[in-house]
């Protein structure tokens, strides 16, 4: 049993340390729409685990594994989306 936990707990930080979360800045969004077809784009790229795309405040929230796709694909998506995006700066 301890082997099964151990292996399992390994498993989750190798997965997890590959998994990162970012903020972008979106330029243009004027309507529910614009969040729809941004985060449609988004979802379709190899790799996004999560988007979510707020028109209040004009930004993406965009999880994805590092090793199947970069954040600057993510902002492509985006642009042919119509739109431009930004990575947030923390």
């Amino acid at each position: 049993m301890k082997k099964i936990l151990a292996i399992l707990l390994c498993t989750i930080v190798y997965l997890s340390a590959s998994e990162k979360t970012i903020e972008i800045d979106i330029e243009g969004m004027t309507c529910p729409l614009c969040t729809m077809t941004i985060k449609k784009n988004l979802k379709k790229q190899p790799g996004v685990q999560k988007a979510k795309v707020r028109l209040n405040t004009h930004t993406a929230t965009v999880t994805y594994e590092t090793e199947q796709i970069e954040a600057a694909h993510l902002l492509k998506a985006i642009e042919e989306a119509g739109y431009k995006g930004k990575i947030k700066e923390k």
